[in-house]
């Protein structure tokens, strides 16, 4: 029996997750449940970094009736510390595909965001660009080289932080034996 726990908020009760030979038991908030591996309809994977973990991963499972159920790979511990659960959640994860594929699963298996979020971040980013450069370029004709200089370290920070963020995100599906790696701690 393979388990996985984390605090989705600081104030609350953590969520429990299993993996048993019916399928999926979850447990939080006082409810309890289980989900039989036939009836997962979707599992979505994605990076879902936030202020104090840039290195987050979340796994969203809807059940073939409509309801869900997400997994994040870090926990709350205090109101200023949330740790990462890396090795737990990506055992976790892996186990659970390796459960549905042996159950001969139909689920869809897909990763990143979704197409429309994925080409409106796209947009954004794009319109960012073009506007940075333009700063970029007003700088330099008036010689205003700190102000060129602040541009440019802000646009690498900016393109490290988003740019990780929009590779491994981008939409796509996958099989049960080939799970994004980048979406895995």
């Amino acid at each position: 029996m393979i388990r996985y726990a984390y605090k989705a908020s600081l104030i609350g009760a953590a969520q429990e997750f299993q993996l048993t030979a019916q399928g999926l038991a979850w447990r939080f908030a006082g409810r309890t449940g289980l989900w039989p591996y036939a009836e997962i309809a979707t599992i979505r994977l994605s990076f879902r970094p936030v202020s104090m973990q840039a290195k987050r991963f979340r796994a969203d499972i809807s059940h073939r009736d409509g309801r869900r159920l997400s997994i994040i790979s870090t926990s709350w511990q205090t109101a200023s510390l949330m740790a990462p659960q890396s090795e737990g959640y990506r055992a976790f994860i892996v186990a659970l595909h390796a459960r549905l594929a042996a159950s001969g699963s139909t689920a869809r298996l897909t990763a990143g965001l979704g197409r429309f979020t994925y080409r409106a971040a796209l947009a954004t980013i794009a319109l960012l660009a073009i506007a940075m450069a333009g700063l970029l370029v007003r700088a330099l004709i008036i010689r205003e080289w700190s102000g060129a200089l602040f541009l440019i370290g802000f646009a690498a920070l900016f393109a490290w932080y988003v740019g990780g963020f929009i590779t491994r995100n981008q939409p796509r599906n996958y099989t049960f034996t080939d799970i994004p790696a980048a979406l895995l701690p």
